[in-house]
This record gives structure tokens, C-alpha cells and sequence, in this order.
């Protein structure tokens, strides 16, 4: 009588663990990477009502807001309202530029400098057009085209450059090294 086999063999089941380490190897950097634009992009919605309020004081002045409170976001008390959330130590605003630094609960990868206390940030600058839009030039892409300037008006202060400290590969698509501005 001829023995049936059952089961698989030592060397399938060494293949197919092979097989699975590959696949675990690739997959879980390229989620680290997704998790953390998903963390960066926590910080470009929590400025969006801030966009908005450096636009509308733009608009009614001609300069570009100092701080948060001239952009209209403020608290009870009249103070600057503390803009942060689980992956956002703080948002400000100098002469109507954008600084959201990221910490708190923030994947490490996200700091300036790996394994130190060092920050990183993601500015976003305004601009304004020939119609007199506000445009926004986010990150690491290129500024938006002439004639778009970031002095909102002649005679005011132009609105502070971007420093932004995130890596590329960490930041939405619009604000990368390589994106045509607006």
C-alpha cells in the first residue's frame, strides 16, 4: 500500500515564512511613512481656519497679520487661542506665515534631528496674485509664479520666508520640493 502525505512539507513551510518576512520587510516602513503624512496632515487642518483669517485680514488691511490674534484666532479671554492637538505642539503666525510644529504624540521619525528633543515644522507662506488672491506657498514647493509677490501691499512688511524642517517624503504632495506653486 502506497503512504498518502499529508500536510505540507518543512520546506514549503520555510518558503512561505521567506515569502511573508519579504512582504512584512517592505510593507511596514511604507506604512510608517503613511501613518506619518497622516500626523502632518492633522497640522495643515488646523490651519485652515487660520488660512482663512491671515486671507480676511489681508484683505481689510493690506498687510499681512503679526501673530495669531490679529488672524482672528483668539480665546474667551482675548488671548491667542492654543491651536494644538495630538500631533501638534503649536501653531503661529509672524507677519502672516504659518508655523505648525509638530511633538506631543507625533511619530519620532517627524522630529528634526532623531533622537533629540529638536521639533519639526511645516510653514506655509502667503502670497498674493495679479487679482489680488492669497495664494499659499506650503513647505518645500516652488513659490508661487510671477507676479504673485508676498508683500500684500505697497509700503507693508513682507510675510516671513518658509523654514520648514520636515523631510520631504513626510509632507502632503502640494508642499514637496518639485510642486509648481500656485
Amino acid at each position: 500500500m502506497k503512504a498518502i502525505q499529508k500536510g505540507f512539507t518543512l520546506i514549503e513551510l520555510m518558503i512561505v515564512v521567506a515569502i511573508i518576512g519579504i512582504l512584512a520587510a517592505i510593507a511596514i516602513p511604507a506604512y510608517q511613512d503613511y501613518t506619518i503624512r497622516a500626523q502632518v496632515s492633522e497640522g495643515m487642518t488646523l490651519a485652515g481656519d487660520i488660512k482663512a483669517g491671515v486671507a480676511e485680514f489681508m484683505a481689510q488691511t493690506g498687510r499681512w497679520p503679526v501673530d495669531l490674534i490679529e488672524a482672528g484666532v483668539v480665546e474667551v479671554g482675548g488671548g491667542a487661542a492654543d491651536k494644538a492637538a495630538r500631533y501638534v505642539a503649536s501653531i503661529a503666525v509672524s507677519n502672516g506665515t504659518i508655523q505648525i510644529v509638530y511633538g506631543r504624540d507625533a511619530n519620532d521619525r517627524i522630529n528634526a534631528d532623531p533622537g533629540t528633543s529638536a521639533t519639526s515644522t511645516l510653514d506655509i507662506q502667503p502670497y498674493v496674485n495679479a487679482n489680488g488672491d492669497v495664494v499659499w506657498l506650503c513647505g518645500n514647493a516652488d513659490p508661487p509664479v510671477a507676479p504673485a509677490t508676498d508683500v500684500p501691499s505697497p509700503g507693508a512688511t513682507a510675510s516671513d520666508p518658509v523654514a520648514t524642517t520636515l523631510l520631504d517624503k513626510h509632507m502632503p504632495a502640494s508642499c514637496r520640493t518639485g510642486f509648481g506653486g500656485a
